[in-house]
């Protein structure tokens, strides 16, 4: 058989085929998930974005190390918070990271998670940018986006070359929520709905701004620069 017919009935394969979704309450590993037709439905997930703002920029602008390790620096700090309240990481792509968070508590570990890696911005790794390069006139920022919705998992790719891809809004919302770089931190309407009061309030006034999202027709999301200091 030649290339051209492996792929042709590969495809047909799965156009033909009949999904068979299986329930599940976790974020599941891309062993558990079949490569044809086969998806892990999460009723009810929360996804969590954290990008770097500006990357273009330092890559053409800073040696190829100075970058290296502001990437390293930033997705390692966001990982190792997005772990610590309970979220699991599901990718990285190139100077983002992409976390699932499930449970009762998605909405408020996944809020708390973004205002923790906004403070780990300022108070670990700017200081530490600054201690390093002391001349040295970058400024790490960043943005972070978070939705929530009915998510489902399939499995991509080939043997040996495949991963899961995640389907749903909270997913495609979370990710483009942090193209707006006006503010650091970004959630939608149905997150801000359903999170705790300890990450919706300081001393009693609303740390986050309602705004109307133009692009998305005019859908509401909320904007903060709060951060919360991580022990």
């Amino acid at each position: 058989m030649t290339l051209k017919t492996d792929l042709e009935a590969e495809v047909s394969q799965i156009y033909t085929g009949v999904w068979d979704e299986t329930r599940t309450g976790n974020v599941p590993d891309p062993e558990d998930v079949r490569l044809n037709n086969h998806a892990k439905n999460l009723e009810s997930a929360t996804v969590l974005y954290a990008d770097l703002d500006g990357s273009t920029n330092m890559v053409d602008n800073y040696q190829w190390w100075f970058s290296a390790e502001i990437y390293q620096t930033y997705l390692r700090c966001a990982a190792r918070v997005i772990a610590s309240n309970d979220g699991v990481v599901t990718a990285y792509d190139g100077d983002r990271v992409m976390a699932v968070f499930t449970g009762n508590s998605k909405n408020t570990n996944a809020v708390r998670s973004a205002l923790q890696i906004h403070w780990a911005v300022h108070y670990i790794l700017r200081p530490a940018i600054k201690a390093r390069y002391k001349d040295t006139t970058f400024v790490l920022d960043h943005v972070v986006g978070v939705d929530t919705s009915q998510l489902r998992a399939a499995r991509i790719g080939v043997r040996g070359y495949n991963d899961l891809v995640w389907i749903g809004r909270a997913a495609n919302h979370a990710a483009k929520l942090t193209s707006l770089s006006e503010k650091p931190l970004w959630i939608t309407k149905a997150v801000y709905d359903e999170m705790h009061a300890t990450v919706k309030y300081s001393n009693g006034t609303d740390i986050w701004t309602k705004r109307s999202w133009t692009s998305m027709q005019n859908a509401e999301i909320y904007c903060s620069t709060y951060a919360t200091a991580i022990a």
